[in-house]
This record gives C-alpha cells, structure tokens and sequence, in this order.
C-alpha cells in the first residue's frame, strides 16, 4: 500500500516498496527476511536486495527480533537481468 502523499521512505529501490509497507508486514506476522520478501516483494529486484537487505533486517530487529536469530535472505536465479530474447532461445549471439 503506496503512500499516495509520497511521505513514506522508499526503502527498495527496485522494486519500489516503502518502509511503511515493509512495517506492515511486520506487524501482521513477518518475522524473517524471506518473510518480508514474500510479503512485499522487497529485495527481489534487480539488485537481489544488495541494498535493502539490512534495512530490513534492521526493521525485523526494531520488532523484536534479535539479527543473530535471522537467516540470510534466499537468493533466487538469475541474479542479473537477461532479455527475453536470450530466455526464448532467439538471441542469436550465442
């Protein structure tokens, strides 16, 4: 839920989910990172959460969670963007 004001913090860029977003899930029960990936799609951009990952860690640990009882975030392949072309076979290049 996008704050139509604008005044929430984005908090991943790629994917352009706000802190407000990643508090609510949260407080509805998100207790890991893989939690809030799942939950808002934060950390599964392009960047594969290079730069979201400790923030949400860091809201995760706000809530109560200690960062030592947290696990990584799992990546998903492929961890770099590639055209549909090269996915469909037509890429020629290869």
């Amino acid at each position: 839920m996008r704050s139509s004001a604008g005044s929430s913090v984005c908090l991943c860029r790629c994917e352009e989910i706000e802190i407000d977003e990643v508090q609510q899930a949260i407080a509805e029960g998100a207790v890991t990172i893989n939690d809030v990936k799942r939950r808002t799609r934060a950390g599964m951009g392009v960047c594969q959460g290079i730069f979201c990952t400790r923030a949400i860690a860091d809201l995760i640990q706000q809530a109560g969670v200690s960062l030592d009882e947290l696990d990584p975030m799992t990546a998903r392949p492929p961890v770099r963007l590639l055209p549909v072309e090269r996915l469909a076979g037509l890429d020629e290049t290869d």
